[in-house]
């Protein structure tokens, strides 16, 4: 079977399983954060926290109960993995500060970039009780704030937007544990490791010693790939025999990378009251995901030299298909996890993964963070559609003016902000230049793709960029935190802007947002964004290797 048929079916596959979860995994959501009852283990967490679940928090109470939520995250954290070798299965391991610093911003940020080996610096202690729970709550987080959001487009002539931490407690107990227990049990049966086993080492029948890792490995794996974290408990990620051992446990973690991002349109078109709504975010997160999991198929079998050409990089078990796939799912969801080395495929194939985390979250992006990346293009599109026709811009009724414009501008704006500075910042100093493999193009994409992939809140990396080191891990680690909380503030403010408004009648003269075209649209307006953006840094890195 040719790469392309493999690649096709692969997608139909996939399609078909998250098509059978759409409806009813965001029917569950909607009633999840339409709820109006709290239940029995939700109200002893409000009592312990000293919150009240039914006072609703203006955007900007909302904005700083995530901020401060994120401050004691990282500071938990960090103090955490400090004193890691006074816990119990510590197995001697130990982080740097700046390693440890930049590991819990990473985590907080649901980003997951390990500048570190986990098998050789993270005990099981450090990743069951700090990793693998920031793993729920950073997920969480997202969803809350994509909730929000939709609060603003649906509700008129207020300034509340619910309250962050009931939203924030809910997605964790209602959607994410209970979806990431049965995902672990399906991975158990996969054949994933979980135990608290110490490493121990093993004579092989040639005679050379060979160390065997273990631990919680499935509990991990299940709500890295669900929650869109993407943090690997061994440093070979979703390559690794332990984490996923074969083609199915391969394409139940595809399905889990995607199954809430491609089922928050159904919720968010039931919240909005129009689900013609949701089927269009549905359509331009699918069309861009096929798109570039189409470009990066012809440019890996491509560049093919004889029947294994493609395969550097790649694993056996899952074939340049299933790998190509798993990148382009786990790069447009701002997850981080691999089944193969990025830095082994070919210029173009390497940069569409690149490419993926430039266009911004939307194809279709993290759990919340694509669906609220999407509203924030839709208002762009909204607006220069209205420019372009003369006509005041309006999305489902409420007026898109100078707030709305400004805050969905300056959400667009921070991502390439902080990869263009600081890309251009580690290109001229010796101590990020020293720590590429490669010069030239290929190592201008090696810092690039390294920079993006944390601004962007991705964690995925080209495995050619000894990242542990102090001023990359700091570096990385501010790009994390403000890729990720500048514009979640930002969309909050977008929100209570919208909340406050009353809604406009429909009239002849107001732009559809439900068809082919508007859709057409949004996808028009993500690459137009991100190639007036990034064509030029693009030109210089990937495109010069493959034209060289």
């Amino acid at each position: 079977m040719s790469t392309g048929l493999q690649t096709a079916t692969a997608v139909l596959v996939v399609a078909a399983v998250l098509a059978a979860a759409h409806v009813p995994l965001g029917t569950w959501m909607h009633r999840v954060f339409t709820d109006d009852r709290d239940w029995r283990v939700e109200r002893v967490v409000y009592r312990l926290v000293g919150v009240d679940a039914r006072a609703e928090q203006r955007w900007s109470a909302y904005a700083l109960s995530v901020l401060a939520f994120a401050v004691a995250s990282v500071a938990l954290l960090f103090g955490l993995i400090m004193v890691q070798g006074l816990l119990p299965w510590d197995l001697g391991r130990s982080m740097h500060w700046d390693t440890a610093l930049n590991t819990a911003v990473s985590f907080t940020t649901n980003t997951n970039w390990q500048s570190y080996s986990g098998e050789a610096a993270a005990g099981h202690t450090v990743q069951m009780l700090g990793l693998t729970v920031q793993n729920f709550v950073s997920a969480a987080t997202g969803l809350a704030v994509a909730v929000a959001l939709v609060r603003g487009l649906s509700r008129a002539h207020t300034d509340r937007l619910g309250n962050f931490w009931v939203d924030l407690t809910r997605a964790t107990v209602r959607v994410l544990l209970p979806l990431a227990t049965v995902a672990a049990v399906l991975l158990l049966l996969g054949g994933v490791v979980q135990n608290l086993a110490a490493p121990h080492t093993i004579e092989t029948l040639t005679g050379v010693q060979q160390t065997i890792q273990g631990g919680p490995v499935a509990s991990q794996e299940a709500i890295k790939e669900l929650g869109t974290n993407g943090g690997g408990f061994f440093n070979a990620n979703s390559a690794h025999p332990f984490e996923n051992p074969g083609p199915w446990t391969n394409l139940l973690e595809i399905v889990l990378l995607l199954v809430i991002p491609f089922s928050l349109p159904y919720t968010y078109g039931l919240m909005v009251g129009d689900r013609r709504q949701g089927a269009v975010a549905t359509g331009v997160m699918g069309t861009l995901l096929v798109g570039t999991v189409t470009l990066s198929a012809w440019a890996e079998s491509s560049a093919a030299s004889g029947p294994l050409g493609a395969m550097e990089g790649k694993e056996q078990r899952f074939g340049v298909a299933w790998s190509v796939l798993f990148a382009n799912a786990t790069t447009g969801t701002s997850t981080g996890a691999v089944n193969s080395m990025h830095d082994s495929y070919s210029a173009l194939g390497g940069g569409v993964p690149l490419l993926n985390m430039l266009l911004g979250e939307v194809s279709p992006g993290g759990v919340g963070t694509g669906l609220y990346g999407y509203l924030v293009m839709v208002v762009l599109a909204v607006f220069i559609a209205g420019l372009m026709v003369g006509r005041t811009p309006e999305l489902l009724g409420k007026t898109i003016g100078r707030t709305e414009v400004t805050s969905a501008a300056l959400v667009t704006l921070t991502m390439p902000a902080l990869v263009l500075l600081s890309t251009g910042l580690a290109v001229v100093l010796p101590v990020s230049l020293d720590a590429r493999l490669n010069d030239g193009p290929h190592g201008l994409s090696e810092l690039m793709y390294a920079v993006a992939s944390a601004s962007n809140n991705n964690g995925s990396a080209f495995a050619g960029l000894s990242a542990d080191q102090p001023f990359l891990n700091l570096l990385l680690a501010a790009c994390m935190f403000v890729g990720r909380f500048v514009p979640i503030v930002l969309v909050l403010r977008l929100a209570g802007s919208l909340a406050a408004q009353g809604k406009r009648p429909v009239t002849a003269g107001t732009m559809p947002t439900h068809t082919p075209l508007f859709t057409t649209l949004v996808v028009g307006t993500v690459l137009i964004v991100a190639g007036l953006t990034f064509f030029p840094s693009l030109a210089l890195g990937p495109i010069a290797e493959a034209l060289s």
